[in-house]
């Protein structure tokens, strides 16, 4: 094993402009994955499917017929069992380690692959329950279960969480001094390791050490890495076919969260997984209420969203720019939100810090690029707003889902103008990419646009995206308030005929501002300096103010009758206009509607809770968040609310009372049962 260092994500060079394209794919994802209480099973079923099985691509074989809930222990866990002892059913893996009666939806179907000894790629939504589908196998199989995951910066913090749960865990990455990483290598030769996490950076290197262990299984996390058209493509995931090459015995998983048909393809063929069996589940997240609002005065609109919605809440606020990020912080921080900033320019050590701070403090604010936010685990992020338009809806999906994980009612806003399509427009025509790439960009940037501008549910048509079939929702912006469409052609017509007579006449293409002034009659100098006060068109589009014409270029930019062109952002026409001034074509518009104000819902898990048990609840927070800050963990890997809301509701009086509470496993419960217990006495 060689102790030199291999390249790892190194940050896009610091400047105060909207990060191009490729820096955006190349910005580190320094995130956080914390296997933590809320991949908890609400519902399901489980397996016990033998350890150690042979590989077998053989789907019709039978399949276990084990008992798909478990009767909670009636007596308390003895305190001298070793969570960490292999378990003989993923069941007893569960229950014991995790504290959960029951598996949820697909995972005990995919946890009887891996234990199986077969492949599966698995595609389920953020808060679903991914980990728990390769974290049980790992402790039920022989061996040591690899985990590749781009998520370095923080894999400290996601060793913290699994011993929290009495899992025997380890990673190694770059940030590592020699002697540590000597240290696990040690570890896991010595069969001490359940689970190993690992760059994929540092595969290359580590191959001869892992021919040397046992190996359980290898978990590819954020497999649409590997995906070149996708939204967060890593070169280093391509060279992870070897894993099937190299290991023809030793299942894998491959995991996602979001991922197309053809990103599941693309993910099915780069990683040699053709054997493999496909679990889709669902990618609705009904908690979530999406909302896409006019932008007028973004900052002020995200305020009063905080502010009469989610007040003290902890929220994710995106921005294409890094001095965005900067003043937007700022700002929020002068208006009294405990708002912080991130973004790949910044010093390492305070994106560590800020992030820090937002994951173990209640409240905070991050503003950021989208150099932050993959695999964050933190379950109680109230709200996710964009300030700026999303590049697709691969990465907008992936971004609000980082709301609500607990599954408490949470809000996905996003603040929408006409410079946002004019600025990724001329992103991708100035990009480096080829040809092939630029078309995939923009195909990816015009299904944004049209999630943007629909007039049906914006759930529907998210979901059928992603090709999932779903009735109206009833929760989002578009059915709480639906906005009314109109026959639009002749300000089409009117706006299209400007731009023509320009080219035509004078040889000149210009911005949508300076279109509008045109349209709305303006009096300023540049219309008198060039002249254009005597265009035919000049004025013509008086009896609409200014900001409805914008709103109109936004549309027919999204409808594809518009195109931006040059490195100044130069409106002009397509093929496709001369259709609609010629009268042979419809063009519907839609009214800027305005949804109401949605007052902040009260979290489901303690809207049951009395007075008195309101009281017990947030006894147990306090000492929840003393216990995490002297431990430096985050509050939600001691306890979720979750598990302190059915604590203080049933107040057990006993280590056996509170063994059978769902959320406290067999770890949790002798390192954290008696003070537990204290606090209830004197609450």
């Amino acid at each position: 094993m060689t102790d030199a260092r291999h390249d790892e994500w190194a940050p896009p060079s610091d400047d105060d402009a909207p990060e191009s394209w490729d820096a955006w794919q190349d910005a580190p994802d320094d995130g956080w994955v914390p296997p933590s209480d809320d991949d908890a099973p609400l519902a399901g079923a489980g397996s016990s499917a033998s350890r150690g099985a042979a590989r077998s691509s053989d789907r019709s074989g039978a399949r276990s017929s084990s008992t798909r809930t478990l009767a909670r222990p009636s007596v308390a866990r003895a305190p001298g069992i070793a969570a960490t002892a292999k378990a003989a059913t993923p069941l007893e893996a569960l229950t014991r380690v995790w504290g959960y009666d029951a598996f949820r939806g697909e995972q005990a179907e995919i946890i009887d692959e891996l234990v199986a000894g077969r492949d599966a790629v698995v595609l389920m939504p953020t808060g679903g329950g991914k980990s728990l589908c390769y974290q049980i196998p790992s402790l039920v199989r022989e061996g040591t279960g690899v985990v590749i995951s781009p998520l370095i910066a923080l894999m400290h913090d996601q060793v913290d969480a699994l011993e929290q749960l009495g899992v025997r865990a380890a990673f190694l990455n770059s940030t590592q001094s020699i002697d540590e990483r000597r240290d696990v290598e040690r570890r896991l030769l010595a069969g001490e390791l359940d689970m190993l996490y690992l760059a994929p950076e540092r595969l290359p290197v580590a191959q001869g050490l892992l021919d040397a262990a046992p190996i359980a299984l290898f978990a590819i996390d954020e497999a649409h890495c590997v995906s070149q058209w996708g939204h967060d493509f890593r070169p280093d995931y391509l060279q992870l076919q070897v894993l099937g090459q190299r290991w023809p015995d030793v299942p894998r998983i491959a995991l996602t969260a979001t991922a197309t048909a053809e990103t599941r393809a693309e993910i099915v063929e780069r990683l040699g997984l053709d054997g493999a069996r496909v679990f889709v589940s669902s990618f609705d997240r009904p908690n979530i209420q999406y909302r896409i609002a006019p932008k007028q005065d973004a900052k002020a609109q995200l305020l009063r969203i905080i502010r009469d919605e989610h007040p003290g809440a902890a929220g994710i606020v995106y921005c294409l720019s890094r001095k965005s990020v900067e003043s937007t912080a700022a700002w929020l921080t002068t208006q009294g939100v405990d708002a912080l900033p991130y973004h790949a320019g910044l010093d390492g050590s305070v994106r560590a810090a800020n992030q820090q701070r937002f994951l173990r403090d209640d409240g905070v604010v991050m503003v950021a690029t989208i150099a932050f936010g993959m695999g964050i685990d933190k379950p109680d992020v109230r709200f996710v707003a964009h300030l700026d338009l999303p590049k697709s809806v691969e990465g907008y999906y992936q971004e609000t889902g980082r709301a609500g994980r607990d599954g408490e009612p949470s809000t996905a806003w996003l603040a929408y103008g006409l410079q946002d399509v004019v600025q990724q427009r001329r992103m991708i025509a100035e990009g480096d990419g080829d040809a092939q790439r630029k078309r995939n960009q923009t195909l990816h940037l015009d299904a944004m646009l049209a999630l943007c501008e629909t007039v049906e549910c914006r759930r529907q048509q998210l979901l059928a995206y992603f090709g999932e079939p779903s009735e109206r929702c009833g929760n989002c912006d578009t059915c709480l308030t639906p906005p009314d469409s109109y026959d639009g052609t002749v300000p089409a017509q009117k706006l299209l005929s400007t731009i023509v007579r320009l080219q035509r006449e004078r040889r000149q293409a210009f911005g949508a501002g300076h279109l509008v002034d045109i349209l709305v009659g303006a009096d300023t100098e540049r219309i008198r300096t060039q002249g254009h006060d005597r265009l035919a068109t000049y004025g013509i589009g008086s009896d609409l103010p200014a900001a409805q014409w914008r709103g109109i270029v936004r549309q027919l930019l999204a409808q594809g009758l518009l195109k931006v062109q040059g490195e100044y952002g130069v409106i002009a026409i397509t093929e496709a206009s001369s259709a609609v001034l010629a009268g042979e074509r419809e063009v519907r518009l839609r009214h800027e509607a305005k949804a109401p104000a949605k007052a902040a819902r009260r979290s489901e898990s303690t809207m049951q809770l009395d007075d008195v048990q309101q009281q017990r609840f947030q006894a147990l927070r306090t000492w929840r968040a003393a216990t995490a800050k002297e431990q430096a963990v985050p509050a939600y890997v001691v306890f979720n609310d979750k598990t302190l809301a059915a604590i203080a509701e049933r107040r057990p009086a006993t280590m056996v009372e509170l063994s059978t509470i769902s959320g406290v496993g067999e770890s949790k419960l002798e390192r954290y049962g008696d003070a537990v217990l204290e606090v209830l006495a004197a609450a």
